[in-house]
């Protein structure tokens, strides 16, 4: 299994971003407000990965002094799943938001709807880029001294060997 590429996310978020931003266009009119913490389970979902992924590295790290709480592959599996996952939804949801953002902006002197949406929106993208660096962070967390071995060179974090 290889690490999240940044290529996919990018290409995710940049559909997202050309999709919502058509919809959006054609039926803004036809929306409801947009809540101002509305993005804000993206951030608790971010801050529960950040935490898991905390607590994996540390006891990954720890697998050879402390026997109690050993780190199950299957463990480990779910967790590099979720973190992809996230990281996906993430880049879809920034695309989302920034299209949002992209369209509400520039009208929000003119449309008060616009000027009432952009708190939300501003907040969303942020939550947003936010649990895409916490699920690279779960992923980032789940690996071990014996996976720098097996990736090609690009995706080896720290010095190359």
């Amino acid at each position: 299994m290889h690490f999240t590429r940044a290529r996919d996310l990018v290409v995710a978020g940049v559909l997202a971003t050309g999709v919502v931003y058509l919809l959006v266009t054609t039926s803004y009119g036809d929306l409801p407000s947009i809540p101002r913490l509305a993005g804000v389970t993206l951030l608790v979902l971010a801050i529960v990965e950040a935490a898991l992924g905390a607590s994996l590295r540390s006891r990954i790290r720890d697998r050879g002094r402390d026997r109690r709480r050993p780190v199950q592959a299957l463990t480990a599996a779910r967790a590099v799943a979720l973190a992809k996952a996230s990281s996906l939804l993430g880049a879809i949801m920034l695309g989302a938001w920034l299209a949002m953002l992209g369209y509400v902006l520039p009208r929000r002197a003119e449309l008060t709807a616009a000027a009432a949406d952009t708190p939300g929106v501003i907040i969303g993208v942020g939550c947003s880029a936010v649990l895409i660096g916490a699920a690279l962070y779960l992923e980032w967390c789940c690996q071990t001294p014996d996976d720098q071995d097996n990736q090609p060179p690009e995706y080896r974090s720290g010095p190359a060997a």
